[in-house]
Parts: C-alpha cells; sequence; structure tokens
C-alpha cells in the first residue's frame, strides 16, 4: 500500500514545475527580442554597366548589401547572393557597385543589407600582427593559400580624422638603403613621398629595395590597379622571402571592380595605421596612386558625376588628399607611416593632372628618367628634379652643404651635356663646369647602385663627403 503525498511535497512540485517553466520562458523571451522582427529589403530596378539601381532601400554611402542572384550565375563566397556596397543615390534610388563581376542577375532581384553593415556604417576588414607575412585581397581575405585570419582582430576602414596639431614633427631621418636617396634626398621618419615615374623605368625594383633596406619595424604594401603578373613577381622576386616575414601585401590587381582597387588602398592605410597606433615605425608602399585615381574616376563617372580635368571629375581631387593624410607621424612619442606613393606620368608627362595634384599633397617627389634607364643607369633618380621638403630639418648643415654642391655640380655638367658631346666644351672658361666634367664620373658612379646592395645612411653620406672633399 502507497504512502499518501503531503501537501508539502504536491507545493514543492508544483513550484519546481513553475520555475522550470519561468525559466524556459525567459529564454524565449530572450530568443525572440535577439530575432529583427522584420527582415528589409529592396529591389533592383535598373542596371546599367557597373553600377545597379536599387529601390526601397535607406542605406548611408558605403554601406554593404548581397543581391540575390540565380543560383546558377553566382560569383561570389554564398551560392545565392554577390556583396556590393552603396555608392550613391538619387531620390529613392539607391546606386550600388558589386565588388566582383556578378553573373545570373535578374530585373527585380532582391537586395539584403549587410546587419553588422548597416549597424556601423561600413564593413568590418581584419588587422593585427597576425597578418604579418600574408597576402589578402581588397576585402581582406587570404590570397596566399596559407589558412584563414580567424585570430585577427576587425575594424571598418573609416578613422577619425588625426588633430594636425597633435602630430609629431618630422625630426629624425630613417634610412631606406639607397644612396642616393640617403644623402641628397634624406626622408624623414613620418614623411610622405612621391615616386614619379613612366612605365618600365624601374619603379617597382626601387620599391623593392626600400622594403628590404628600410629600418621600419612593419612594411605594407599596397599593390593596387597593377598587372596581376607583378603581385607574384613582387613579392617572390623583389620584396623576399626575409622581407614578407615583417611585411603585409594588399593587392588588388588590374582585373578587379574599381571598388575593390579603391577598398584595397583604404584598407592597406588603414593597416599601417593600425600598426602605427601601436607605436610602430611603418613604411607604407602604395603602388600605384594614380590608379586609385583612375578607380575613383571610373566609379564617379558610372553615377553621372561631370568630368572636369582630363576625364577626371572633382571627387578624384578630394579623394587623394584624403587617403595622403591618414598616413604620417601618429601622435607625439606613438608610432609612425613613412610612406611612398608611385605616380604614373602618362608619356613621362610632369604635368599630368594626377601628378600635379599628388606633387602638391606630398612632402617631395623622386623622379625617375627614362633617359637614365635606357642608359643603363640604376637606379634611374633624376637628382635634379627631386626634391625632399622636410631634408633640411633632419640633416647636418655639412650634410645639406654637400648635397647642395652634388646637385649644382650636376646640373651644371647636364645643362652643357651637348656641347661636351660635340666637343665644344674648353676647359678653362668656366671654374664650376671644369669642376663639373672633371668629377662627373665619381658623381655618376654615387648615383648608381645595384638592387641587391644596400648602402646605410651613415655610409651614404661619408661616401658623399668623400666625393665632394676629393674635389
Amino acid at each position: 500500500m502507497s504512502e499518501p503525498v503531503s501537501a508539502n511535497t504536491t507545493q514543492e512540485n508544483r513550484n519546481g514545475l513553475h520555475n522550470r517553466w519561468q525559466q524556459a520562458l525567459s529564454g524565449a523571451q530572450q530568443h525572440v527580442a535577439n530575432v529583427p522582427s522584420f527582415q528589409t529589403s529592396g529591389r533592383i530596378v535598373r542596371a546599367t554597366g557597373m553600377v545597379l539601381e536599387a529601390v526601397g532601400l535607406e542605406l548611408p554611402l558605403g554601406s554593404a548589401c548581397q543581391i540575390e542572384l540565380a543560383a546558377n550565375g553566382a560569383q561570389s563566397n554564398d551560392a545565392n547572393f554577390a556583396e556590393a556596397e552603396v555608392v550613391g543615390f538619387s531620390g529613392e534610388r539607391s546606386f550600388l557597385m558589386p565588388l566582383v563581376e556578378i553573373h545570373g542577375l535578374t530585373p527585380g532581384a532582391r537586395v539584403f543589407p549587410l546587419q553588422h553593415s548597416s549597424k556601423t556604417g561600413g564593413r568590418h576588414f581584419p588587422l593585427g600582427a597576425s597578418l604579418l607575412g600574408r597576402v589578402v585581397d581588397g576585402n581582406g581575405r587570404p590570397l596566399d593559400n596559407k589558412g584563414p585570419l580567424n585570430e585577427a582582430t576587425t575594424a571598418p576602414l573609416a578613422t577619425p580624422q588625426l588633430n594636425p596639431m597633435l602630430r609629431a614633427p618630422i625630426e629624425e631621418p630613417i634610412d631606406v638603403g639607397i644612396r642616393a636617396i640617403n644623402a641628397l634626398l634624406t626622408v624623414g621618419r613620418g614623411q610622405r613621398m612621391g615616386l614619379f615615374a613612366g612605365s618600365g623605368v624601374g619603379k617597382s625594383v626601387l620599391l623593392g629595395m626600400m622594403a628590404r633596406f628600410t629600418s621600419a619595424d612593419v612594411i605594407v604594401v599596397g599593390l593596387i590597379g597593377e598587372r596581376g603578373r607583378e603581385v607574384q613577381d613582387f613579392i617572390q622576386n623583389i620584396l623576399g622571402e626575409h622581407g614578407l616575414e615583417r611585411a603585409v601585401v594588399v593587392a588588388a590587381p588590374a582585373d578587379t571592380s574599381p571598388l575593390q582597387r579603391l577598398q584595397g588602398a583604404s584598407y592597406a592605410t588603414r593597416l599601417a595605421e593600425d600598426f602605427r597606433d601601436q607605436g610602430l615605425n611603418v613604411l607604407l608602399i602604395m603602388d600605384s596612386l594614380t590608379r586609385y585615381a583612375m578607380a575613383q574616376r571610373e566609379i564617379a563617372l558610372a553615377i553621372g558625376e561631370p568630368p572636369a580635368t582630363k576625364g577626371y571629375p572633382p571627387s578624384v581631387f578630394a579623394k587623394l588628399p584624403a587617403l595622403v593624410e591618414r598616413a604620417g607621424n601618429g601622435c607625439k612619442g606613438g608610432g609612425s607611416i613613412t610612406a611612398f606613393y608611385t605616380v604614373l606620368t602618362e608619356g613621362d608627362d610632369q604635368q599630368d593632372p594626377i601628378a600635379d595634384s599628388a606633387r602638391a599633397i606630398l612632402d617631395g617627389h623622386i623622379v625617375l628618367s627614362r633617359a637614365l634607364s635606357e642608359s643603363g643607369h640604376y637606379p634611374a633618380i633624376d637628382v635634379e628634379s627631386s626634391i625632399s621638403r622636410v631634408m633640411t630639418s633632419v640633416v647636418s648643415d655639412a650634410q645639406l652643404q654637400s648635397a647642395q654642391q652634388f646637385k649644382k655640380l650636376v646640373s651644371v655638367y647636364q645643362r652643357n651635356r651637348d656641347l661636351i658631346s660635340v666637343g665644344a666644351y674648353s676647359p678653362g672658361h668656366d671654374p664650376v663646369l671644369d669642376k663639373a666634367v672633371q668629377m662627373y664620373p665619381q658623381l655618376e658612379a654615387f648615383l648608381q647602385q645595384s638592387h641587391t646592395d644596400g648602402a646605410s645612411a651613415d655610409a651614404s653620406v661619408q661616401a658623399l663627403q668623400q666625393v665632394i672633399g676629393g674635389m
């Protein structure tokens, strides 16, 4: 015969059941609270060239979204969607630009905003020391088959503008390993220099020398809009295995979308900013600033912005300083970004609008001469046309005077080169020209350097003093 159940036991069972129901209900409420009550979507109403027009979306510029594609034609990581970015709007229509070439787009295709993008105003990209030795694309995805970047922290590309009054001044030189630059065009730590050159005059080799020999903690290389073949060639043959160990390479070749090229340059700069904020001295190499401007031109013209100078819309000339000004020194006592930007001069025209604009916003420029390159003179640096605007603040008076005297002798010789070549020069009439003719073999030898040999800053200054002192 079973024992009777007491009233206390029954009440305890009821209380336990009630508590379990309360916990289950609380968990369900929390789960429901985290689920959005609805999902916003828009629809594609027009596709013209690179730009897609969508209605039903109210997203800020720079936000990311996903476009629904036919299952048999998607060209993205997701089998049914392709990622795009909002690049403009007109009335209720949003202008979208896909990050990759898409196939399988149909009229009325749905467009969904990416949640993290709509909340933060942009996508997040991997940053940090875990990227050292890696090669990534403009989206931060690995290209080197070394596995995912799971340990990397993520952050948006946009950063607060740095107060110019809080920037540390440029007070010390940086050793770039190239004798002509160290001695005659000294670069300061935190300086932004332009490398102006036409095609095929050795700018990539010069950049590789800087990457290998520059005394920097971290190197960030942005290969923007160049040939895809040059990416692997730069990494293996120019940067080298030792250089890659302390470098991050962001590659956005010419066959990628203009949005990816634009994004690749911003991402490389963001990586450099992150390392600078950690107190490190960073070398940022951007090849090239001209391709960045061309990518912005493609986007601006596609969304209807009128062209201005040589087909470049006004937004291009606003984008350039916005990108370049992010480099440089950080706050006092912090890290620095020493940046080299290559600028393509079409037909060696130094008055190209992009070259002219870059020259105005950079802290100096190094011009590579096609005539020197064709004569076998490497690196083909035209010291007459090149200048470092901060050299007077970071070198001694003795070096500055020696550099000025060196450049004067080179300039005098070049102005009279034709007379010397035809035998019309006769010594004794101009002492400066006589000295230039006598010293020119030593001057030319000083300016030449093998791409495999580095020249330290101290050795470069001593060699300059020996050349000038032997006059």
